[in-house]
């Protein structure tokens, strides 16, 4: 049996941002239930020379949806990195999962051996969709997931594994 591409992609990409938007609730009733000022959990990070929280939403969902578009054929979408509330990052997070849902598995059939080059701090790399997909694309996405709800937890909100992964 072999697991298909979209499967890989969109198949974890999808139940991965609906748990994000479930933690960013979290955050937003903690923030609410404990009076503190919202900008404080959407500005948190661990150290000072590190990017924030809403930056950590901002990349998870361009690494979704830059993916996803790059494996399927699809343009991919350009947002402005202009969010600062609570609603932003909802907003933000439901508007990937909605572009996810217009992707269809055929149109990521062979997409494993699509040659995919980026440019990463002025450097042209190059993947083939494969390696792409598996070395690159979701441990980032993972990646600034887990860095997201690490910054919530260090600032407070209660958050378990099962708000992480989701129920089964």
């Amino acid at each position: 049996m072999s697991i298909s591409v979209y499967d890989q992609s969109v198949g974890r990409f999808v139940p991965m941002l609906n748990n994000l938007d479930a933690i960013v609730a979290k955050a937003e009733a903690h923030a609410t239930a404990n009076d503190i000022e919202p900008s404080a959990l959407l500005q948190a990070r661990l150290f000072p020379n590190m990017r924030h929280f809403i930056f950590q939403i901002q990349v998870a969902t361009d690494i979704a949806k830059g993916c996803a578009a790059r494996l399927s054929g699809a343009d991919i979408p350009k947002w402005t990195d202009d969010e600062e509330t609570f609603a932003d990052v909802h907003a933000r997070i439901q508007k990937t999962v909605d572009f996810l849902a217009t992707l269809k598995p055929e149109q990521f059939e062979g997409s494993e051996k699509n040659e995919i080059e980026l440019t990463l701090r002025g450097t042209k790399v190059q993947f083939t969709g494969q390696s792409y997909l598996l070395g690159f694309a979701i441990p980032n996405f993972y990646f600034h997931i887990t860095t997201a709800y690490n910054l919530l937890r260090h600032n407070g909100v209660e958050l378990g594994k099962l708000d992480f992964i989701g129920k089964p």
